[in-house]
Order: C-alpha cells, then sequence, then structure tokens
C-alpha cells in the first residue's frame, strides 16, 4: 500500500514540474525576435496569412507587422495590437484576424537614455548607432516623445491578383501629423537579414490616444526617452501555403521599407 501511495505522489510531482516552464527555456524567448514569414515574400505580393493575432501574441508583446490582404499597418504595444488602415482610421484589432507578415518580441530594455533636444530621424538613427556595441546584433527600439511634426504613411486592403509590394507603395497614402504625443516601436536589423527582413531601421507609430499612425517616414521632435533592447535569437514562421512555395525568389524581390 505504500508504495502505491508512493508512487502516485511521484507521478503527481512529475506531472507538475513538466507543467513548470524551464528558466532557460523563458530567457531565451525573452532573448528572440519572433517573425511571421519574410521580407521577400511580402514585396513579391504574397499578402495571405495563416498566422492569427491570438497566436502572435503569444510569441511578444512588442513589435511591428500588416494584415491579410496588407490591410494597413501593425504595431503592438503591450500586447495589444493595432491597425492603422489607409484612411487613417487606428483601431485595436480582434484576435481572430490573421497576419502575412509581423516582427514581434517580449520589450524588456536593457539601455535607455534621454534626449531633450529636437531631433530628426536621421539624427536619432545615427545617435542609436553610437550606442551600438556592434551593428551585427539585432535590437529592438521603443521611443516616446513629444513630436512637432511627423510623417507616416499606410497601405491600402490589396485585391487578388496581388501586385508587388513596390507597386503598392507607389499608391501609399501618407500623414503628416502636428504637435502630438506618441511612441514608436520598432527594431534595427544587421543588413545580412535584407532578404528576411528590413535592414537597419524599421520603425512604426501611434499617437499616445492611439488616433493616428503608421508606418514612419520622418519626424521632428524633442523630450524623447529611447529604450534598446539587444536580441541574440530570431525564430522564423515560414508560410505554408502554395503561394509562398511556388515562388521563385531566384528573382530579385528587390527590398524597401521606406
Amino acid at each position: 500500500m505504500k508504495n502505491i501511495r508512493l508512487f502516485f505522489l511521484l507521478t503527481l510531482i512529475m506531472m507538475h514540474m513538466s507543467c513548470v516552464p524551464d528558466k532557460v527555456d523563458i530567457v531565451a524567448k525573452q532573448d528572440t525576435i519572433y517573425q511571421v514569414s519574410i521580407l521577400d515574400a511580402l514585396m513579391t505580393g504574397i499578402y495571405d496569412g495563416e498566422t492569427t493575432i491570438k497566436e502572435l501574441k503569444t510569441h511578444g508583446d512588442f513589435g511591428l507587422g500588416t494584415f491579410n490582404a496588407l490591410d494597413g499597418e501593425m504595431i503592438v504595444l503591450d500586447r495589444e495590437v493595432y491597425q492603422i488602415a489607409a484612411d487613417g482610421v487606428t483601431k485595436k484589432i480582434e484576435d481572430s484576424i490573421k497576419t502575412p507578415f509581423a516582427v514581434l518580441t517580449f520589450f524588456i530594455a536593457d539601455t535607455v537614455i534621454c534626449i531633450k533636444d529636437t531631433v530628426d530621424k536621421q539624427q536619432l538613427e545615427t545617435v542609436i548607432d553610437h550606442l551600438l556595441s556592434s551593428r551585427n546584433i539585432p535590437i529592438a527600439i521603443k521611443i516616446t516623445g513629444d513630436f512637432q511634426v511627423i510623417r507616416t504613411r499606410s497601405v491600402p486592403r490589396q485585391s487578388r491578383p496581388y501586385p508587388p509590394l513596390p507597386d503598392v507603395l507607389k499608391n501609399q497614402p501618407e500623414f503628416v501629423l502636428k504637435n502630438v504625443t506618441g511612441t514608436i516601436a520598432g527594431f534595427r536589423l544587421p543588413v545580412y537579414m535584407k532578404n528576411i527582413n528590413a535592414p537597419n531601421y524599421h520603425f512604426h507609430f501611434i499617437t499616445t490616444d492611439r488616433s493616428a499612425g503608421g508606418h514612419l517616414l520622418d519626424f521632428t521632435a524633442r523630450n524623447l526617452t529611447i529604450e534598446i533592447d539587444t536580441k541574440h535569437h530570431i525564430a522564423i514562421q515560414l508560410p505554408h501555403d502554395n503561394d509562398f512555395r511556388n515562388m521563385d525568389f531566384d528573382k530579385d524581390a528587390g527590398v524597401s521599407h521606406e
């Protein structure tokens, strides 16, 4: 009888241990950039995805991307996913919506700096470049502050047959916002990733009141807080659909995120 009780006790202990995440796994997940699909797929017009927003949020609480049929810009802050549509309307997105391309991570800043003076986008990127220990290591970047002028864009929802992204961007609607506060979310990725994701800087923006934003083109701002999270792992979820399977990537898909 004692042996039977001991057996059941050990079984319960083992079941409990199997449900506790390994500390190493947790640290690795926090140090990982999770990506849905690759940039070259988006560039060639692969705009349908299988990953839901609900699934996406299990891989990060911060990031950017787009939605099925290239329906606007995505920004993710504190696990909330927002869409900035081509008409400039911004809304929180339901978990059932899918994405063909997104880049997320669990954001934990390891470097924080403040800039009181007025700077533009290029000047800010130069400041961040000087902070880097290496340009070959990816970083996630969160920037908050006061924006005197900020220029953004979004992309309109597409219909099949999907045109390649460079053709879509020729007619992208642009927005100019003045005297707003908000948050920039984005990444600086090494140039060796140029066919996988946008090399160097890629930013999306949303106002503090969540009423406007988009893919960041340029800005003039002050009172900025820049938070940097260095990453050492990248996980890529490749599409399963026939569009991706049959695409000839030997042809140059081109890379442009402006």
